[in-house]
């Protein structure tokens, strides 16, 4: 209920999803009367594998994380989440407030035997037709080494299922590639991940992560998030630059039309709603946040995530990963 567009989005984006999926069923959370008129108007009446759970409560954008644990009970949110913790559902997929979400995913689901702090992973574009997964995107501003290594067997396990890359190579962010560069905690989680059975392949600078150098770029939330958010303001600003030079004289018009087709393929290859879909790992459960202001091609993207990750069982793996490595 909750998302910069609204329920319609999500609906639209159910409805594609099960026609691409026959073997699945969705159930939407939120309002009922809305979610009924909406169901009726897009889906139709007669679709038997999507319900609806009422929930009496929304929450806001605004509302702060603990609060929404704490005062909406009722919550769309809440309740999604509940569905997921008794057998209900197999995974959650939310366009709604991320803090939130994370608070009350971790509050509800718990963390997976092993796992300190849950993580923001989000699969990003790559050079050669590549992808990238990165984490953490903004759950915790300040980490420890176990934490780093924690990441790096979860975003190994969802880089390994998701993009189906056998022991993907995992790098750590860091100011410079030599070992003497950056603080103790990312020295000391390099030396712990050079000691697994995890497939490292040592520090990554900014400017190499859409290299093709790792598959898997482990951080803190701080220095992740700022990554992510200049990685978004660069497309723009490219985006401005190349709009303007097409547009500039009646010469680069021209042009622009000779152009047409290699921008549409451009544009596709670099359509952000490609990557919708964040997932919170570490917890006990399958919870992914898309981003609060997709459309239903978007969402439905995320909706693909939760799906793969339910058929991979990407919680039981990761718990797997630790132990092993603990053994």
């Amino acid at each position: 209920m909750s998302g910069d567009l609204g329920a319609e989005v999500v609906v639209r984006a159910a409805h594609a999803t099960l026609a691409k999926h026959p073997a699945i069923e969705l159930v939407l959370v939120g309002d009922e009367s809305r979610l009924t008129e909406l169901v009726s108007r897009i889906v139709g009446d007669n679709e038997p594998r999507l319900r609806i759970v009422h929930a009496s409560e929304v929450v806001e954008m605004t509302d702060a994380p603990a609060d929404a644990v704490r005062k909406k009970k009722d919550s769309s949110m809440r309740v999604a989440i509940n569905l997921v913790k008794d057998g209900s559902a197999a995974a959650c997929v939310s366009a709604g407030n991320t803090g939130a979400l994370m608070a009350t995913a971790k509050f509800v689901l718990k963390m997976l035997p092993g796992i300190d702090r849950p993580a923001i992973l989000a699969e990003l574009p790559a050079g050669e037709g590549t992808s990238l997964h990165m984490l953490d995107l903004g759950a915790n501003t300040t980490c420890t080494a176990d934490h780093l290594f924690q990441f790096a067997v979860m975003g190994s396990i969802v880089s390994s299922d998701v993009a189906a890359i056998d022991k993907p190579r995992i790098a750590l962010l860091n100011i410079g590639a030599e070992d003497t560069k950056g603080n103790d905690t990312v020295k000391e989680a390099a030396a712990m991940l050079g000691g697994s059975t995890l497939n490292y392949v040592g520090f990554i600078e900014g400017n190499e992560l859409f290299s093709g150098k790792a598959e898997v770029v482990v951080t803190d939330g701080f220095s992740g998030n700022v990554a992510l958010k200049a990685m978004e303001g660069m497309v723009g600003l490219m985006k401005w630059y190349m709009r303007r030079a097409f547009t500039r004289s009646w010469y680069a018009k021209l042009i622009a039309m000779f152009a047409a087709p290699v921008l549409k393929s451009l544009g596709r290859e670099s359509d952000s709603r490609n990557y919708n879909g964040a997932t919170l790992v570490g917890l006990n459960g399958i919870v992914i946040k898309s981003h609060g202001g997709a459309d239903s091609y978007a969402f439905q993207h995320a909706i693909d995530t939760a799906i793969v990750e339910v058929e991979n069982n990407v919680p039981q793996q990761i718990g797997n990963l630790l132990r092993r490595e603990a053994a």
